[in-house]
C-alpha cells in the first residue's frame, strides 16, 4: 500500500506504514473463515476412509494368499504407498489433501505423498540434484527420527534383556 505524495505532476509514491494492530485488523478482515468442526469432520472421514481401504487390502491378502494379519501387514503398507504415489503423480492426492487437511497427512499415505510430490516437483533438476536431494527434505527428519528411535529402543531391549523370551517362545 502506498499513497501518492504531493508534487509537481510527478508520480512518486511513499510507503504507508501501518501499526501492528492496524495490520492485524486488515489481515483478519480478509482471512477466510474456517469452521473447526467441519475441518475435523473432513479429516476424520478421509483419514478413516484411507484406513478402511488399507484394512480392505489387508483382508484381501489374508483371504486370497492365506496370510496371517501380521504377514499381510507389509504388503498392505506397500500397496497403500503405491496407491498414494500413483494418486500424487496424477494430481488427485493433492486435491484430496487440500479438501481433507490433516486427515490425509496422518496415515502412511501422507508420508508417501510428501516424498513423491517433492520428487515430482524437482525432477527437472535431474535425478541426483533434483529428485535425490529434494525428495528427502521434508521426509528426511521423519526418517532420521525413526532410525534413531529404533536404535535407542533396540539398545534398551538389549541392555535389559526385554524380548529375549520372545525368540524362545515363538
Amino acid at each position: 500500500m502506498a499513497e501518492k505524495s504531493a508534487g509537481r505532476g510527478t508520480k512518486s509514491y511513499k510507503p504507508v506504514s501501518m501499526s501492528s494492530k492496524e495490520y492485524q485488523a486488515f489481515a483478519k478482515a480478509r482471512e477466510p473463515s474456517r469452521s473447526v468442526w467441519t475441518n475435523c469432520l473432513k479429516a476424520f472421514l478421509v483419514g478413516g476412509l484411507i484406513c478402511t481401504i488399507g484394512q480392505g487390502v489387508q483382508q484381501f491378502f489374508m483371504a486370497v494368499f492365506d496370510m496371517s494379519a501380521r504377514e499381510a501387514g507389509n504388503p498392505t503398507v506397500a500397496i497403500m504407498i503405491l496407491l498414494s504415489v500413483i494418486l500424487t503423480s496424477m494430481g488427485v492426492y493433492d486435491k484430496i489433501a487440500q479438501w481433507a487437511g490433516a486427515g490425509s497427512a496422518v496415515p502412511v499415505t501422507g508420508f508417501a505423498n510428501s516424498m513423491a510430490s517433492a520428487a515430482i516437483e524437482h525432477r527437472s533438476e535431474g535425478l541426483v540434484l533434483g529428485v535425490g536431494s529434494n525428495m528427502f527434505k521434508l521426509a528426511g527428519s521423519v526418517i532420521v527420527f525413526g532410525v534413531v528411535a529404533a536404535f535407542v529402543i533396540g539398545i534398551i531391549f538389549w541392555v535389559f534383556g526385554i524380548g529375549a523370551w520372545h525368540a524362545t517362545t515363538g
